[in-house]
């Protein structure tokens, strides 16, 4: 368990009317209209959906983590490496839950030292911090 400090910035999003609603951030930066995947039963509308905003948030925070990861290993990563995250949700019993995938590209790395690297950037993520024990995540490369 990390030691509590105080909050280095602190976002705040409102949402009205569930998965077939809007969902805004108090700064109005984003303002989106959601829409239930056809997979989970919905009409598949153009609006975006929770799953989708997590793996983006994860994407990006673990991007960030990894940046941590390679300053601290003395690795330069490429401008153009990625991480794409895939985010399912399940069905367990009564309740729901989700599964995470985090795909790296890092051109110019092995294979090992990519997956290294992802490994010690799933330590540092909010995100993985925040789903650990919760989330089945795993690593891959390509």
């Amino acid at each position: 368990m990390l030691a509590r400090v105080s909050n280095l910035y602190t976002a705040e999003a409102t949402a009205t009317g569930g998965r077939s609603g809007t969902t805004r951030s108090s700064d109005g930066r984003l303002d989106l209209n959601l829409s239930v995947p056809a997979g989970i039963g919905g009409d598949d509308g153009p609006g975006t959906n929770p799953e989708q905003l997590f793996a983006a948030g994860y994407a990006a925070c673990f991007q960030g983590a990894l940046g941590v990861a390679a300053r601290r290993a003395k690795i330069a990563l490429s401008d153009d490496s990625t991480v794409t995250a895939r985010v399912g949700l399940q069905k367990s019993g009564l309740a729901f839950a989700l599964d995470v995938e985090l795909e790296g590209h890092f051109p110019g790395l092995t294979d090992e030292q990519a997956l290294a690297l992802m490994h010690a950037a799933h330590e540092v993520c909010p995100y993985s911090v925040a789903t650990r024990g919760n989330v089945d995540v795993r690593l891959s490369v390509r």
